[in-house]
């Protein structure tokens, strides 16, 4: 039995898009660049590492006039080293530029800013101090990691934010020590904690801290706690049953749902009847051990023999 697989369609609507962007993290996106917005803050967006789209489509969907998104990523590109080489086989050997650039263009209606390759090329193309916001989300290894947060160190504007994706999941032990060494060795101070991200600024944290944590305070699907640790106020929130903000809808939304592709099945002729031969007698060919089938015909032909 063959089955015949749904090829990939546009997304319509932004959770059709593949990729790990919890609503946390897009409530707190979506609060930091409203914050920006507010205290008249302008800058460029850009985003290390785009996977699918998803982040992207959300971050695109914040950019202001006269503002600039430039996003990174080796999608099926070369690799700088054997170690990343071997992570983007192992994690993201079915992403490629064009499945990114048709989930983005399903949601606006040009691309941002492009570069192909490892992060490494954003330094030597984006302008320093012209970010507001720069989200990390690339390799997972500590050299590369370590690298990008100095790239965002000197391409943020004063105050500007940083997030840095996977910073304590267990599978990303290089993200960790580079993200902590930046908090401890580094200026990096932080904003706050999400289930997956780290938000931080080498800025006065504590006027965002204080508006962030009177937002999460009047709100009920929000856990919110707040700790101490070597000299830093740690703001931790977790969702509780929150609501996604809103994106822009796909252009796709209005198309129907495609209809389930049907399994084909290959049906195997079966072996033609030998003529002549009863349906017992056929029937008892095919599950008969060779040996005793051998062995009945045998004393048939004998006694055939003898009759004759």
């Amino acid at each position: 039995m063959t089955a015949v697989h749904d090829a990939p369609r546009p997304p319509r609507r932004f959770d059709d898009v593949p990729g790990w962007f919890p609503v946390l993290d897009q409530m707190l996106f979506d609060w930091l660049l409203a914050h920006q917005k507010s205290a008249g803050m302008r800058g460029d967006l850009l985003e290390v590492g785009v996977y699918m789209g998803k982040s992207a489509i959300f971050l695109g969907s914040r950019l202001r006039d006269g503002e600039r998104y430039t996003v990174c990523d080796l999608f099926e590109g070369d690799a700088p080293d054997d170690a990343n080489r071997a992570e983007s086989t192992k994690s993201y050997g079915a992403l490629s530029r064009r499945a990114f650039e048709e989930n983005y263009l399903s949601f606006h209606g040009e691309l941002p800013r492009v570069l192909q390759g490892p992060s490494s090329l954003v330094p030597e193309e984006v302008e320093p101090r012209s970010c507001r916001f720069v989200h990390v989300d690339a390799s997972h290894l500590y050299e590369h990691v370590y690298a990008d947060i100095g790239a965002a160190h000197d391409l943020l504007l004063p105050g500007g934010v940083v997030v840095l994706d996977d910073f304590r999941s267990e599978h990303t032990p290089g993200v960790s020590v580079a993200a902590w060494e930046a908090v401890l060795n580094r200026g990096l101070r932080p904003i706050c904690l999400s289930t997956q991200k780290l938000y931080g600024t080498w800025g006065d944290p504590a006027p965002v801290q204080e508006e962030l944590l009177a937002m999460a305070r009047g709100r009920e699907d929000c856990h919110l706690s707040v700790q101490e640790a070597a000299g830093h106020r740690i703001i931790r929130l977790k969702s509780k049953g929150m609501r996604a903000p809103s994106v822009p809808p796909s252009r796709h939304a209005a198309e129907p749902e495609p209809a389930p592709v049907a399994e084909r099945t290959t049906v195997r002729p079966s072996a033609p009847a030998v003529p002549g031969r009863s349906l017992p007698r056929r029937i008892a060919a095919d599950l008969l051990p060779p040996l005793l089938t051998r062995a009945i015909r045998s004393s048939r032909a004998a006694r055939r023999s003898a009759r004759g």
